[in-house]
């Protein structure tokens, strides 16, 4: 009996505590879902800001589109706005920009997205990698911060959800 009045109070608090387990990872869950939920959607660049080493901001000048869907996959495309008018000023083939695909994944402690790499006819050596963002909604903004080893920010890519078909 005198074992059981001392094992009972440990049974108890290991129950309590995988409860709170329990509970925690499924708000864990419930919270990630969310976040995918926002993240849903096909989105259009209105920024892509780059921010060197010197001091400064310089815009890119790109478009492009970028698209999650809601089982954690996305894609994304960008280009120089002035590729076309390059491009039809010579015979040669005219590169720039960025387009890949993959899965995604999530830090939310740190409102980080990983793009897990698939596949980029642009960029082959990203292929089997991860592009870190930090992650940003304001209203209908999602902003994509990359920074570096140190945790500068090295650039910043803001992109509007569309729900509308853009011409």
């Amino acid at each position: 009996m005198r074992i059981m009045t001392l094992l009972l109070p440990t049974l108890l608090a290991s129950a309590a505590l995988t409860l709170a387990l329990r509970n925690s990872d499924a708000s864990a869950d419930m919270h990630e879902a969310s976040v995918i939920e926002r993240f849903t959607g096909h989105y259009e660049l209105v920024s892509f800001i780059q921010y060197p080493e010197s001091g400064g901001e310089v815009d890119a000048n790109y478009e492009g589109r970028i698209m999650f869907d809601g089982h954690g996959n996305m894609s994304a495309q960008g280009m120089p706005r002035d590729l076309p008018e390059r491009a039809a000023q010579t015979d040669e083939l005219v590169r720039g920009g960025f387009a890949y695909y993959g899965n995604v994944s999530f830090d939310l402690d740190n409102n980080i997205i990983i793009h897990h790499v698939q596949g980029s006819p642009t960029r082959g050596s990203w292929v089997g990698e991860d592009n870190i963002r930090h992650f940003e909604f304001t209203d209908d903004y999602l902003k994509l911060s990359i920074k570096d080893e140190n945790g500068r920010t090295t650039g910043t890519l803001t992109w509007r959800k569309l729900d509308h078909r853009v011409d």
